[in-house]
């Protein structure tokens, strides 16, 4: 089963940007009378792999609101160590310490898969937010969905063995995707889940040995995602319980 978001989405035609049909779910989630304070202000942009959209420690100067691809939230460490607390993709944004009044951010983002976003100034977001509550509301609510993510990679990455939490991420990954086919490296991956290189090419090699995956060039392929959710830990399934809730819960 597919991770959701807690932000409803409204059926109905897509509304554009630039020409450019907007995905993003949050942009999806807020009322018509908003669109005009909010959507004059945001840009199409094209995302490349490892294009840095948020630095550690540093003012935030745009928010992304995610349309397609995948970006790593991490923890970096003095001596260039990373390691990943979160992951989003078009259910979310970043610059969501914004939205609480603040300027700066804890985490590195970085697109892990490329893709495209709707960007506009962070000033812009600070005064536009005033004219539109329902979207400070929804990026409060998906900061306690990161919040809460970041908290279990946390523990995952330090209580779980490698191949289960390669595949707790392989599923997030899909899940923001839509695809079976997830483009990375095993060095990039290393980056990700705080391990060595040879560590992931071992865990990986399990995981296509018993036929859930196959990797290629840069590629896996999930071939078996029920079993695939059998291989993961805990985490991926209590991460997708706490969101399904919460979804309930705002609705």
């Amino acid at each position: 089963m597919a991770t959701r978001s807690i932000l409803p989405v409204v059926s109905r035609k897509l509304p554009q940007i630039e020409g450019n049909p907007v995905r993003n779910e949050l942009l999806l989630a807020i009322p018509p009378g908003e669109f005009g304070s909010l959507f004059s202000q945001l840009t199409f942009l094209p995302l490349r792999t490892h294009d840095v959209l948020q630095e550690s420690g540093q003012p935030i100067k745009y928010v992304y609101f995610m349309d397609s691809g995948l970006a790593s939230v991490l923890n970096s460490m003095r001596d260039g160590k990373t390691v990943e607390v979160g992951l989003t993709g078009k259910e979310g944004c970043t610059g969501l310490p914004i939205a609480a009044g603040l300027k700066t951010s804890a985490s590195l983002i970085v697109v892990q898969v490329g893709g495209s976003a709707f960007r506009m100034t962070a000033a812009a977001l600070s005064k536009t937010l005033c004219e539109c509550p329902m979207l400070a509301r929804r990026m409060q609510q998906y900061g306690q969905v990161m919040s809460m993510q970041g908290a279990q990679l946390a523990a995952c990455n330090r209580l779980h063995e490698v191949e289960e939490r390669l595949a707790r991420w392989l599923l997030m990954s899909q899940d923001r995707l839509e695809s079976n086919l997830v483009p990375l490296t095993h060095e990039f991956l290393a980056h990700m889940l705080g391990t060595r290189r040879s560590s992931v090419t071992v865990a990986a090699g399990l995981l296509q040995k018993a036929g859930l995956i196959t990797y290629n060039r840069g590629e896996v392929t999930i071939e078996d995602r029920a079993r695939l959710e059998d291989a993961s830990c805990e985490c991926y399934d209590l991460i997708r319980k706490h969101t399904e809730t919460w979804e309930q819960e705002s609705r």
